[in-house]
């Protein structure tokens, strides 16, 4: 129903994206995904480039006077670093001699990337391979959550962990305090501790990794399908998560921590409601809002862990891609940690498959049409009044 498509090298001209379902009659502005485009930019363990780029995506297709119109949204973003780089990534050919990349990182597409498609240059590989696309789909998530925003479904994200130091997970989350800290946690002085461990790992010339939970509230029940793999919400969620650059691992709700616990301490008790939006309510949220690839209506959790990232300032050994001899990795100018831009990534991705299910569910070509349906829908949400049928046959 809705689908993306990026397109873009690191460092070439540009990012352009096309985002298709999108109903007609939704209000949209180039602001609103700048102002979620700049939330990615920041975040502490940043690199270099983020002082360079001030990402802005210009809408090219599909709104007229502010309201998207049903047709394909198009949409381009440059790349201001592209005028350093208009030789070596240049589209038609070159006389200017430059350096082919041969030096392997370790953990990045380096070496199935040149094996795959045969190229005796890394540089095919990573400029594509580069988390800078993920600026894109940020692009994308953000005309996503402005659809969501109409039906007062709203998406956040915060740091649990960097390098292994915890912050919140539990009780009321402090929104306000989440978007000020630079590594997106609630508690300063976990916050703190969290930015040292960032530093000793630059002063070391490594990198380090943690943990983001998103988190969606107000998704309505009944999105998604218990009746094929490929229709699971949970699965849907996982894998766009899991597309996200050195994202490993995927959690919905409190998934790894329910593994070590029994059945009847981890199942979210059911019980009654007189709430006409939520009849259903639950003691708790463990499930992470969904059961069976539905949401249930409880917030809808995801938590997703990121790897320290390949690129390191002190190279691991590898091998010349030419010669198979011993070197040290190649190093470009790289973060120190992208935890805390990852949560604003996380957001966009999980935007996408929630109003994809969303709009699957509900249809509609205009947000109007889509409405009458989810309204509709609701009325039909409380305890089922049984109707006994007469047991004639068939054809009576």
């Amino acid at each position: 129903m809705i689908r993306y498509l990026t397109a873009g090298e690191s460092h070439g001209q540009g990012l352009a994206i096309i985002v298709e379902g999108i109903p007609a009659g939704v209000p949209l502005n180039e602001d609103f995904i700048a102002s979620q485009l700049k939330r990615r930019q920041r975040g502490y363990g940043r690199g270099g480039r983020m002082q360079i780029e001030q990402d802005y995506a210009h809408i090219i297709s599909g709104v007229r006077h502010g309201f998207t119109l049903g047709s394909p949204i198009g949409m381009t973003m440059e790349n201001r670093d592209w005028v350093n780089w208009t030789d070596t990534m240049s589209v038609t050919p070159t006389e200017v001699d430059f350096q082919r990349v041969v030096r392997l990182r370790p953990g990045h597409a380096d070496l199935p990337g040149t094996m795959k498609y045969g190229f005796d240059d890394v540089r095919n590989v990573l400029e594509r391979a580069s988390a800078r696309e993920t600026a894109a789909r940020v692009a994308a998530g953000a005309i996503a959550m402005r659809l969501l925003q109409e039906f007062d479904i709203q998406l956040r994200s915060h740091v649990i962990s960097i390098g292994g130091i915890p912050g919140q997970i539990n009780g009321a989350i402090d929104w306000e305090a989440v978007e000020e800290s630079p590594v997106r946690c609630s508690d300063p002085e976990a916050s703190q501790k969290m930015i040292d461990c960032i530093d000793e790992a630059r002063e070391a010339g490594d990198t380090v990794g943690g943990v983001v939970e998103v988190i969606a509230d107000n998704v309505p029940m009944g999105l998604g399908s218990h009746v094929h793999w490929d229709r699971k919400i949970d699965g849907r969620i996982a894998q766009a998560l899991m597309s996200i650059n050195a994202v490993k691992a995927v959690s919905i709700g409190e998934g790894w921590e329910n593994v070590g616990m029994l059945g009847s301490q981890v199942h979210d008790v059911i019980e009654a409601s007189d709430d006409s939006f939520r009849p259903w309510q639950r003691k708790t949220n463990r499930a992470g809002g969904t059961e069976g690839g539905m949401t249930n209506g409880m917030p809808l959790v995801a938590r997703f862990a990121i790897k320290p990232i390949s690129t390191l300032r002190k190279p691991l050994p590898s091998v010349d891609l030419n010669t198979g001899e011993l070197v040290q990795a190649h190093y470009e100018r790289s973060d120190v940690c992208q935890v805390p831009p990852a949560g604003v990534i996380g957001e966009a991705v999980v935007a996408l498959v929630v109003a994809d299910a969303f709009a699957e569910k509900f249809g509609g070509d205009s947000v109007d049409e889509l409405r009458r349906n989810y309204e509709a829908y609701l009325k039909t949400l409380g305890p089922r009044q049984v109707v006994r049928r007469s047991r004639s046959s068939p054809g009576d």
